[in-house]
């Protein structure tokens, strides 16, 4: 506590006797930034309270890359890549394998009909779907860090790469295509979706380089559920022809939903009875089987798996009725055994799918990365957001040479798999057994399988997308801020599409942030009697003010954006220039500044950081104080600040001697100044 009432002086002590023994002491002196550093810091650094050299970082640097050279450090940077080397030594095999082979056989069984939907949502053949529930997969095993994350296909990334593997090869304005010119449709989409998740995958490979996980975090929690619950709206609206049996072309671009809502209703006579029923009958069946899964997850020894003996419902009745021939139902067809030779995609593609490659890229990272974070938490293990993008980065690029589209984490699928028990990266092995004896031997049993019935699994699947709106009442109670984002986000992706909307969402998100910067409010300090806080003196009426102090604190980054408004409020507290008549409202009692300051204390804890722009305005204030006969005072400066301010010419206006580890230091000084009749030492209460 600094300058209280009947505090007495401090004990005529040492300098070092007092710092060295804090709690035999009563009192000490105030400790400036420079006799700190001189008692405590590196004794070089003190008189100019620099940071370190960068010359001294880069040797640092260097000699870490070489000791990665050496046989330890090769090992070590081969078990941080390959993370089965560092868990895999100490699996449970007893507790742990049996829960990771029914949770992989369960998801791999959703897998399979749920990997043929999200391909027909890709604008690509069904088969596609399975091969990109296998690949992808076995990699994340490999290289990924969520030990309960599942990944495959994606209804979000299938419904942007449908949207640009339409736009990049549009069906023709006939429709009416021979058994061929199909083929070679579907061979070019191949191509076009291939080559996408050849480019999201670079890009993330690239962004792996240059150590850019932490791009995650400017994709918001409420940008991202909003995208998805935006884009689960898209994917119903453009299921709706195939669950009516209408063949129609679909709509891309902006306002995609509303057309594709207009050309519905349009068409709607013309629709199919047969794939209107079948439709009807499989919704009948998946969501109750649904909302069954969720109700009594606890009491169900694993998932029902409703997707599955729809489909096989399904196919035996359509074989057996042959809809197929009699009601022109359309059905999958043969599904081509084995796997596709692996070849590069049309690289002469990838300048005109690089604008699309980059939302995919992001939101297969910030899906995928806000998963394993949430089931990291919740099971107590960390996960490394770099390596997260090493492993998706590779997944898709590997995959890519499969004729796989764009994958990530799933959140149906993660959800399944937690339920049913999985517990390691193990269970994705068992997920690759199931479709890949699909892919190799059971492949025919799909023939006469629906593409309806693989519509209403696409609707069902995104039932945990649709009811994420029901936090928004909450959402609202917690910060209108995050509320505004999320339905500013929804709009954008329903309205317009779903990249647009994630950039809409994006730059909205992070002009919330600038506004936040904009709005703070700068505290005037005031003692709080018998103790040694300083609090807002709007807290309480009995909070001491001292005639001719001023203790401000300024809890925001100093930037070129608030800049200016760092300067009114000085103005206004301080009596400097006209700022006081500028600004009708601010922080502390209508008496703040009725007497004139004659010593100011900045506490600068709630800098965070300061840019050349705003480090010029604290030297200007210095300049304007020291003008004005007003003794300024920065308390509280971390490191990159004082060493941003020292750069500018910060020493130049003001003494070492003016610069406090602490808001009680500077204070104690301050009352020093103020009373030049009282002791002659000022001290500190410890």
């Amino acid at each position: 506590m600094s300058g209280l009432p009947g505090a007495g002086t401090s004990p005529d002590l040492g300098e070092a006797s007092d710092l060295k023994f804090p709690l035999g002491a009563k009192f000490r002196e105030p400790l400036t930034e420079a006799r700190f550093q001189r008692l405590f810091g590196d004794a070089e650094q003190a008189p100019e309270l620099l940071a370190e050299p960068r010359s001294s970082r880069l040797c640092r640097r260097w000699r870490r890359l070489a000791s990665a050279c050496s046989g330890p450090g090769a090992w070590r940077l081969l078990r941080a890549r390959l993370p089965p080397l560092r868990w895999l030594p100490h699996y449970r095999w007893r507790a742990w394998l049996l829960g990771d082979a029914v949770a992989g056989v369960t998801v791999g069984i959703v897998h399979v009909p749920q990997g043929m939907a999200f391909a027909l949502l890709t604008s690509v053949p069904p088969v596609f779907g399975l091969y990109t529930s296998f690949f992808p997969v076995l990699i994340y095993t490999l290289l990924g860090t969520g030990r309960h994350l599942s990944t495959g296909t994606f209804a979000v990334l299938s419904l942007m790469t449908g949207s640009a593997v339409e736009r990049l090869v549009p069906e023709p304005l006939g429709g009416n295509l021979s058994g061929i010119e199909r083929e070679q449709l579907d061979a070019q989409r191949v191509g076009s979706a291939a080559a996408l998740a050849f480019g999201s995958g670079a890009l993330m490979l690239g962004m792996f380089a240059l150590q850019l996980g932490v791009l995650s975090t400017f994709l918001s929690e409420p940008v991202v559920k909003a995208l998805t619950s935006g884009a689960a709206l898209h994917v119903l609206v453009s299921q709706l022809p195939s669950l009516l049996g209408l063949p129609l072309p679909r709509q891309i671009g902006c306002f995609s939903l509303f057309k594709t809502l207009a050309a519905v209703l349009t068409a709607l006579p013309r629709s199919s009875p047969a794939e209107l029923t079948i439709s009807a009958l499989s919704l009948a069946l998946l969501v109750p089987v649904k909302e069954l899964n969720v109700r009594f997850r606890d009491k169900l020894p694993t998932p029902i798996p409703g997707e599955i003996v729809m489909v096989l419902l399904a196919s035996v009745l359509c074989f057996t009725s042959s809809l197929d021939t009699r009601y022109n139902v359309q059905i999958v067809g043969l599904l081509p055994g084995g796997f596709p030779q692996p070849h590069l995609p049309d690289l002469a593609e990838l300048p005109r799918i690089l604008a699309d490659s980059l939302p995919i890229a992001l939101v297969t990272f910030a899906v995928s990365a806000s998963l394993a974070s949430i089931y990291a938490d919740k099971y107590s293990y960390t996960i490394d957001s770099n390596q997260e993008l090493l492993a998706h980065g590779i997944s898709n690029l590997i995959s890519s040479l499969f004729s796989c589209f764009p994958n990530s984490a799933t959140l149906a699928t993660t959800s399944l798999l937690v339920d049913a028990g999985g517990n390691t990266q193990l269970a994705g092995l068992f997920s690759c057994i199931v479709v890949l004896s699909v892919l190799l031997w059971l492949g025919p049993f799909f023939y006469y399988l629906p593409k309806a019935v693989l519509a209403c699994i696409n609707i069902s699947s995104m039932r945990q997308m649709f009811f994420q709106m029901q936090e928004l009442p909450q959402l609202w109670r917690i910060s209108r801020m995050d509320f505004a984002v999320w339905m500013v986000t929804w709009v954008a992706v329903v309205i317009l599409s779903v990249d647009l909307g994630l950039a809409v969402g994006v730059v909205f998100s992070m002009m919330t942030v600038v506004c936040r910067t904009q709005r703070v409010q700068c505290l005037a300090l005031g003692l709080a009697e018998g103790t040694e806080l300083y609090r807002p003196l709007e807290e309480s009426h009995k909070l001491l003010k001292v005639p001719g102090l001023c203790i401000l604190r300024y809890p925001t980054p100093l930037y070129f954006g608030t800049r200016g408004q760092f300067r009114r409020i000085l103005e206004w507290h301080l009596g400097l220039g006209e700022g006081r008549k500028e600004t009708p409202k601010l922080d502390g009692p209508p008496d703040a500044v009725a007497e004139p300051v004659r010593v100011v204390v900045l506490d600068c804890s709630g800098i965070t950081f300061a840019d050349a722009a705003g480090a010029r305005e604290v030297v200007q204030l210095a300049r304007r104080c020291r003008d004005a006969g007003i003794h300024l005072l920065l308390a509280q400066c971390n490191a990159s600040v004082l060493g941003t301010l020292t750069q500018a010419g910060l020493l130049d206006r003001v003494t070492p001697e003016q610069l406090f580890v602490s808001v009680q230091d500077a204070a104690a000084h301050a009352l020093e100044r103020l009373e030049p009749t009282g002791p002659k030492t000022c001290t500190v209460w410890v």
